[in-house]
């Protein structure tokens, strides 16, 4: 009988383990590599204003050549060219420039290029204006926070800008910020028409707007469960604005509510002041440097600015459902690789260590009673039944003789002490017939092995 090899498969699983191991720790350092991941999901919005002279942006506005204008700004301290826009508070800018004498020049916005070269080369007007922008020198002064990028787009007003490049020409401190912009309650009538008009088509646009339509496709991505828009010109500089897009919430307080003066946009609704925070911040501070010298129709500017709220809700920072992903096995597997690799290094130690154990001596080697001395035992019951025995009972001693050899090859080949004993049983088994049939009740292998232990 040829008994199971048992350490072999212990060995291949063993080995097999730590070849698992292996793996996993390859694939689990492969996933690590550094990556950055710059949109929550693919955004469909256009992402930027057209370039210059492709979107209407340059108005029929032009300026007179350049010793026209060095004559104007020699005889005046203030040159407003036919077309400007600008406004500042001139007793805040007269107090701040004292007896200095400077020399400003308003431009209208929408020139070109080569207009606005002729504006630069004026080499008297130590301030110039183009639309609203202001620079002077080598610089160029503009808002950084909402209230003033809704001073500058709103009514054009253009004070802080001027402020904080006159203090920087002349090495003064910067003067604090200012939100000198004021809002009045709209009135019933004010409010009427406009109501109406959104309650019947979901848009109002007031005289004096240039909006001929609504971008519909980027206010689709923008809002797809639908908008109202309101679209006003500019306001007039100086006097308080009517406050439409409070009062119009409050009308409809989950409605999304857009509200445009010129060129400043606001949003209401749903997100609240957060969301209109970071989808204002980030268009102006991306556009408004190009809103400032440019005459953008205002449907070009409403466009872009539905892209970039398209782009904070691709975003992800204001509950948007998670867009589809394709299933990635690695993806998912990945946080249990750790523990895998675990797993397979335990099983190989335990392995290793039952392997270096089964090599030395065995728990039933211990005591009189141990599987070897019982295994000798019996073999020497075997050699003494060989002689008392005929034809009758020779095949149960072979059988019993070869379950002992079988005994002793699974005792030197480290076999678990379970499967020796259980061979040990079966020859006992056998020889315990022979002893029977032989008529010997102490050659009984239970009668022997008690004698010859004791």
């Amino acid at each position: 009988m040829t008994a199971p090899r048992l350490p072999v498969r212990r060995d291949l699983v063993r080995w097999s383990l730590l070849a698992a191991a292996a793996a996993v720790l390859v694939v689990f350092l492969g996933a690590q590599r550094q990556s950055v991941e710059v949109s929550y999901g693919q955004s469909p919005s256009a992402g930027a204003l057209p370039q210059e002279g492709s979107a209407g942006e340059l108005s029929d506005a032009s300026v007179p050549s350049v010793e026209e204008m060095t004559a104007l700004v020699a005889a005046e301290p203030v040159v407003r060219l036919p077309g400007a826009v600008a406004r500042w508070d001139e007793q805040r800018v007269r107090a701040a420039i004292g007896d200095r004498g400077t020399r400003i020049l308003v431009a209208p916005p929408g020139l070109d290029e080569a207009e606005r070269r002729r504006v630069k080369d004026v080499d008297d007007a130590e301030i110039r204006i183009v639309g609203t922008e202001v620079s002077g020198g080598l610089y160029v002064a503009s808002p950084d926070d909402l209230p003033g990028w809704r001073a500058r787009f709103a009514t054009r007003d253009v004070t802080g800008p001027l402020l904080t490049l006159l203090a920087t020409l002349h090495d003064q401190p910067t003067p604090p910020d200012r939100d000198d912009l004021r809002w009045r309650e709209p009135t019933g009538p004010e409010l009427a028409p406009m109501v109406a008009a959104l309650r019947a088509t979901g848009r109002y646009v007031g005289p004096g707007a240039t909006l001929t339509r609504l971008p519909e496709k980027a206010a689709s991505s923008a809002f797809p469960d639908g908008a109202w828009f309101v679209v006003l010109p500019a306001q007039p500089y100086g006097e308080p604005l009517p406050a439409y897009g409070p009062a119009l919430h409050r009308l409809a307080p989950d409605q999304p509510l857009v509200v445009m003066y010129g060129d400043w946009i606001e949003y209401h609704g749903p997100g609240g002041a957060e969301f209109a925070e970071v989808a204002g911040a980030s268009f102006y501070a991306q556009f408004g440097s190009r809103l400032g010298r440019y005459a953008y129709p205002q449907q070009n500017v409403l466009g872009t600015y539905l892209g970039q709220v398209t782009d904070v809700r691709y975003a992800g920072l204001f509950d948007r459902p998670l867009p589809y992903r394709p299933f990635d096995p690695l993806r998912v597997a990945l946080p249990a690789l750790p523990w895998i690799f675990a797993a397979c290094v335990a099983g190989f130690v335990v392995l290793s260590i039952r392997t270096v154990r089964g090599g030395g001596r065995r728990p039933a080697d211990v005591g009189p009673g141990g599987t070897p001395a019982r295994l000798a035992g019996l073999s020497a019951l075997a050699v003494e039944l060989s002689l008392l025995t005929d034809a009758r009972s020779d095949p149960a001693l072979v059988r019993g003789v070869g379950r002992l050899r079988a005994a002793r090859d699974a005792l030197d080949e480290g076999l678990p002490d379970r499967h020796v004993r259980e061979l040990l049983a079966d020859a006992a088994a056998e020889l315990d017939g022979v002893a029977r049939d032989v008529r010997m009740p102490g050659y009984r292998p239970d009668v022997y092995l008690r004698a010859r232990l004791s």
